[in-house]
Formats: structure tokens, sequence, C-alpha cells
């Protein structure tokens, strides 16, 4: 499985915007140059992750963008599908937008041997891009190894902080 272009400058704006986390707004630009994103289809990225209220905006002058939740409450997984859509290879082991096969020779039978192991493709990248979370992308070192993936989600607290507007 690839993945696109948008989901891979997204999780490189969250990145930087996960480093910035609580120190305030960083300027859409300065965001496209670090990561070396074109700006315009930065520009559409960070809409996609602002109508999913991962991220905030304020316009004008000394306006940016920040995280609105703690980098610790978004995982890898919510990006991917929120830009690319559904982690499934194919659409009926999809769990969140499961289609029957119409054309398929086993969509009538209760065993389809592509199926089973299309299942077992879906929930191995499901298990790892689910399982950790911004914060674990960028600060491995607080979180268990990045080799652990059977991490339980929420065992640690949550502690957001507000994000520092500056005028």
């Amino acid at each position: 499985m690839r993945f696109s272009k948008k989901s891979e400058y997204a999780l490189r704006a969250m990145i930087e915007l996960t480093q910035e986390f609580g120190h305030g707004l960083v300027q859409r630009k300065l965001l496209a140059d670090r990561q070396n994103i074109p700006l315009g289809f930065l520009e559409m990225i960070l809409l996609s992750l602002k109508n999913a209220g991962l991220i905030g905006s304020r316009r004008g002058a000394h306006g940016g963008v920040y995280l609105i939740k703690s980098p610790r409450e978004v995982t890898l997984g919510q990006i991917i599908r929120l830009l690319d859509g559904p982690l499934a290879p194919i659409a009926c082991v999809s769990q969140t937008a499961y289609q029957k096969c119409q054309d398929c020779p086993h969509a009538t039978t209760t065993t389809c041997p592509i199926q089973r192991i299309m299942l077992e493709v879906r929930n191995a990248i499901a298990s790892v891009l689910d399982h950790y979370s911004l914060e674990d992308f960028v600060f491995p070192d607080k979180g268990l190894p990045l080799t652990n993936i059977k991490r339980k989600r929420g065992s640690r607290a949550t502690d957001v902080k507000t994000p520092v507007h500056q005028s």
C-alpha cells in the first residue's frame, strides 16, 4: 500500500505543529518552506485538517495554524484516513468504507481466500497507524519504543494545552 503525497505532506505538517504545540501559531508560509511543501497544496491539506477538528487557525499578519488537540490524541491512522480514505487494500475488508464485492465469484460464499488475506493486511496496517500518536512519532522517547506496536491507547494522561495566540 502506498500513501498519497497529500498524506505525506499532512504528516510532515503535523510533525511541525506537534513540535510547536503550546508555543503559539505557525505561519502557513513558514510551514510550507520548512517542510518543502507547495503553499497552495498545503492550504488544501490544512483546510481538511481544520474541517476534521485537528487544527485551528487565525487569519491576519500574526495569524497561523496550531494543533487543537494534544499530540497524544491524534493518531497517524486518523490523518491517513482523513486524506487517503480507508486503510483497507480492498473495499470488502474496510471497517470505515465497507462495500460488498459485486463481481467476485466468492462474494456469495462465506469464505473468500482474497478477503481473508487482505483483512490481515488491513489489520496489520491499522494496528501500527492507530496505535501511534503524533507525540509518539515526534517524541518516541516519551512513550514506548517505536518497535512495540501492541501499546494500549489512552494509557497516559492527556493534558491538553491551549495554544498561545500572539498579537
